[in-house]
């Protein structure tokens, strides 16, 4: 009986993985290059991790993988990595809290239920964490990093999109709702569920009637934010500090050259989030997107230390890559004992010059194959252009080498 894979997993097949291996060392390269370092946390977490600071939201916690981890005695609720910035959190105050700041990245994957099993349960993260820097300059090395690290691997134009989630809480604070119905409506705001402005009902018609102006207003420059503070301020003069921070990260994209468009119904995002949401657009599809969260060391048992970051979906990334070019695959045949011999030096000198060399072992479709390699004893080297039928007796692998070169194959 064949046995399916599991709902809501992927295989990775030999073209995808190339495709993953091409991000994979795209977005590490480019880390290294800002003097990021690469960790990895534990596939398993404790569930108190994700629970007992609220450090994830309600929503999230219902779609978490977790099971009991019985040692014959006793036992502690894990899970399954669902997020990537939680545990690195918990590794940085676990190890490393004595450094002032750290940069981190990684490639890992999360896990999160998806009823229908049609949407993935299982997706690969590129992710980076700026513990300990400055804010707003923190920031903006964040997402000047991001759209560098796409550049590279030839994904653009990319749409850089802004909110700001201490601008959402003051406004919720001011709406008059009990603290459990405020995080039940940032958790559906931040999963990206704009209809539940339609029905919110506080005891403060003005803020609630600001709260719904804010989220219909779009702009893209520091200017628009300047406009928000003459706007916004007075009702609520808890915005000041926020707009200020969100008027001085648009005022240094600006100088960088970078576009951006300010949209508070793009705040997608953790309810860890205390500042600056930025997320990631191309092609009509986000690839990914971070923020701020300098509560949540905190949260997780450390010290009161500022922090960012920000991830990309792997797969959206693989998606949108170009084709990349081939090295040239070069098809090694033996005729016997002795040419086999003959056959395997040979084929190494191919691939130390860098060309793909497989054996025929009697089964390959010698059609994929512009040149062959014919090993015959006592003959020399026979090579093949598939591509023209020509054939020409080689002495030594050097010749067939030149000749390769010469005819451009790479």
């Amino acid at each position: 009986m064949k046995v399916p894979r599991c709902k809501g997993t992927r295989d990775l097949l030999p073209q995808d993985m190339e495709k993953f291996r091409r991000v994979e060392a795209g977005f590490r390269d480019c880390c290294l290059g800002w003097g990021y370092q690469e960790i990895k946390t534990p596939t398993l977490e404790y569930l108190h991790l994700f629970t007992s600071a609220g450090t994830l939201s309600p929503e999230m916690l219902g779609r978490v993988y977790s099971f009991l981890d019985w040692d014959g005695w006793s036992g502690e609720r894990v899970v399954l990595r669902p997020d990537g910035t939680i545990p690195t959190a918990r590794l940085y105050v676990e190890n490393l809290q004595k450094l002032p700041i750290v940069r981190f990245f990684y490639v890992e994957n999360m896990f999160a239920f998806e009823g229908t099993g049609k949407e993935s349960r299982e997706r690969w993260q590129c992710g980076a964490e700026l513990i300990g820097g400055s804010k707003p300059e923190g920031d903006v090395e964040l997402i000047s990093l991001a759209l560098e690290a796409m550049a590279e691997l030839g994904i653009e134009p990319v749409e850089i999109r802004l909110a700001h989630a201490g601008l959402l809480k003051t406004f919720l604070e001011g709406l008059g709702l009990s603290g459990e119905e405020e995080a039940d409506v940032l958790d559906k705001i931040f999963s990206g569920n704009m209809d539940v402005l339609d029905d919110v009902k506080g005891g403060n018609p003005e803020v609630e009637k600001q709260l719904k102006l804010l989220f219909g207003l779009k702009g893209s420059s520091p200017g628009f934010v300047e406009n928000l503070k003459n706007v916004f301020s007075a009702p609520l003069p808890a915005l000041e500090s926020s707009l200020s921070e969100l008027a001085r990260i648009a005022d240094l994209l600006t100088n960088l050259g970078y576009s951006y468009q300010i949209d508070f119904t793009s705040g997608k995002g953790f309810e860890y989030y205390t500042g600056i949401i930025f997320g990631f657009y191309s092609s009509g599809r986000r690839l990914g997107g971070g923020g701020r969260y300098d509560e949540l060391i905190h949260l997780v048992g450390g010290k009161g230390v500022r922090a960012s970051g920000f991830a990309f979906y792997v797969d959206e990334l693989t998606d949108l890559l170009k084709e990349s070019p081939q090295r040239e695959k070069i098809l090694v045949k033996a005729r016997d004992a002795e040419g086999l011999k003959a056959s395997f030096e040979v084929a190494r000198l191919l691939r130390e010059a860098g060309y793909i060399a497989e054996f025929d072992l009697g089964y390959k479709e010698t059609s994929d194959f512009r040149w062959i390699v014919d090993m015959r004893s006592g003959a020399g080297i026979e090579l093949i252009d598939q591509s023209s039928g020509k054939k020409q007796r080689m002495p030594s692998p050097v010749e067939v080498l030149e000749l390769l070169k010469e005819a451009g194959c790479k």
